[in-house]
């Protein structure tokens, strides 16, 4: 199983992804940058980085695998698995772990892994096609010095030498008009672009001078809390799946009595009927619950990722 072209592709629209009992890859993004030793220009990126201690299950990568290799979740997070315990086990006889395009791994005496990153790709999909590239500085005071030695000078000592410099002078007004045409396309430019930065900063500034807001209000109204559930989003608890509906609705109930907003999602493609503890529209707060439920109710809980049409 190509695990790496998995992991690359998902690195590409998220910004951790998480290889069961192994660690998890991280992105973060830089802007571009000018490197003024080498006169070198990078685009904006996202650079890739490992963090061994995220290592509990989110089904981001199994339920990726699955659909690709058209298989179940459970094999693929099986699969999953047992190839991790293999790259550990190779870390540990001293040897190297390298994933094409991503990284390499090495054990360190300090019983510590780490990671190299490749640098070979640009996790950064809106940066696509943009390369780094050199641009050599202009010395101005070296062109200027060429301008004034190639400069001619004409000298005028009668009528037909008059009509000459008339020529010269038309075609060098001619000349004028059109670099002023185009140096105030250039400078309009600009001044959209500085218009446009300025805009953005003063946005930026009254939005943080609402937030800082505070407003005193005489006799003000007594506090009304009010709790509204939310239970719609792509990133879904499961808490298990059933081949009799029947079944999945009473599980529905008995996740309610246990005070979690549990519903019937419908069946998937093995026509399971799936149960979820919850649903999310942040996948951060489906992790803090789906380790909560694993700590506390169930560990054979997983996270699914999918837009229902419900």
């Amino acid at each position: 199983m190509q695990l790496s072209t998995y992991i690359k592709d998902l690195l590409y629209r998220y910004e951790c992804v998480i290889i069961p009992g192994f660690g998890a890859f991280l992105t973060q993004y830089r802007p571009a940058s000018i490197d003024p030793k080498s006169d070198t220009f990078y685009p904006p990126s996202k650079e890739v980085g490992f963090n061994g201690q995220l290592q509990t299950n989110d089904g981001l990568l199994a339920n990726h695998v699955a659909a690709v290799e058209n298989c179940s979740y459970e094999l693929a997070l099986q699969r999953i698995r047992t190839l991790a315990r293999e790259w550990t086990q190779t870390l540990m006889a001293g040897e190297e772990v390298e994933l094409d395009r991503i990284g390499s791994f090495s054990y360190q005496t300090d019983d510590r892994v780490v990671f190299q990153p490749a640098g070979l790709e640009n996790f950064d999909k809106n940066a696509f096609g943009l390369y780094q590239f050199v641009a050599p500085r202009l010395d101005r005071a070296t062109n200027k010095e060429v301008i004034e030695e190639a400069t001619p000078v004409i000298a005028l000592k009668s009528s037909e030498g008059w009509k000459v410099a008339m020529r010269y002078a038309a075609v060098g007004l001619l000349a004028i008009t059109l670099g002023s045409v185009g140096g105030l396309k250039v400078y309009e430019g600009q001044v959209e672009q500085h218009n446009l930065v300025e805009k953005q900063k003063a946005d930026q500034r009254i939005e943080n001078q609402i937030e800082a807001a505070s407003f005193v209000i005489d006799n003000p109204l007594p506090a009304l809390e009010l709790t509204l559930p939310k239970s719609n989003g792509n990133y879904h608890v499961i808490a298990g799946a059933f081949r009799i509906e029947e079944n999945a609705f009473k599980k529905v109930d008995q996740l309610r009595d246990k005070g979690y907003r549990a519903r019937h999602i419908g069946a998937n493609r093995y026509g399971l009927h799936q149960v979820v503890y919850q649903s999310f529209e942040s996948r951060i707060d489906a992790l803090e619950l789906l380790r909560e439920v694993q700590r506390v109710d169930n560990r054979d809980a997983w996270l699914l990722v999918q837009k229902l049409d419900q």
